[in-house]
């Protein structure tokens, strides 16, 4: 019989196996990706995989953990730069750069996960910080007027698109959208826009 430290030894490193795998997956192939596909990558059954994490929700909110943290640090920093539009712009350009590094963390930002309560109050705290990012800059007069914090999210998804392709043509072509769009925001170059469009979370997919 094996002693129980060599025990919670393989416990650990089937869990740490099955979150680099879920972690790969996700960044390529987003979150629909089947659960018993990240098991086979991990090397793992899918009844182990099921043990370490009961649901789809608890491995999603487990691997993006440290994305949404750096993400909400990222904030921070826009919230003290004594520059409001520089710290505007930073945010948007190191949230896209993210973005496209790992195609997976845009679905997890914009899927709500009542049930992981951390996570949820960290993406609150995040999106609580850009809205004031938002207000400096506008107060500022750097910003249109007409930008809502909600326009985050409408970025994001057009970022998503450009991001196909190889890593560096991922990179160039994300930068080059974000570029063009920091200059749209510009309050001197405001004209009128369209309404937004209704963007609310969607809820986690079932678990396959």
């Amino acid at each position: 019989m094996e002693p129980a430290e060599a025990l919670r030894a393989d416990a650990r490193h089937n869990r740490t196996r099955i979150l680099d795998a879920a972690r790969e997956a996700f960044a390529t192939r987003g979150l629909d990706v089947p659960m018993a596909a990240i098991a086979r990558r991990a090397g793992v059954g899918v009844a182990t995989l099921y043990r370490r994490f009961p649901s789809r929700e608890s491995l999603i909110t487990e691997v993006f953990e440290d994305e949404l943290t750096a993400c909400a640090s990222v904030v921070d920093e826009a919230l003290a730069d004594p520059d409001p539009w520089r710290g505007f712009c930073a945010a948007i350009e190191k949230v896209c750069a993210m973005q496209v590094a790992d195609r997976g963390f845009t679905e997890a930002f914009l899927t709500a996960f009542p049930g992981a309560v951390d996570y949820e109050r960290t993406r609150a705290r995040a999106e609580r910080g850009f809205a004031e990012v938002v207000r400096r800059a506008k107060a500022a007069g750097r910003l249109r007027a007409d930008f809502e914090p909600a326009d985050l999210m409408l970025l994001l998804k057009a970022n998503c698109g450009v991001a196909t392709g190889t890593d560096e043509e991922a990179a160039m072509g994300s930068r080059r959208l974000v570029a063009y769009l920091l200059q749209a925001f510009r309050a001197e170059h405001a004209g009128p826009l369209p309404p937004a469009p209704p963007l609310t979370l969607s809820p986690p997919q079932a678990v396959r």
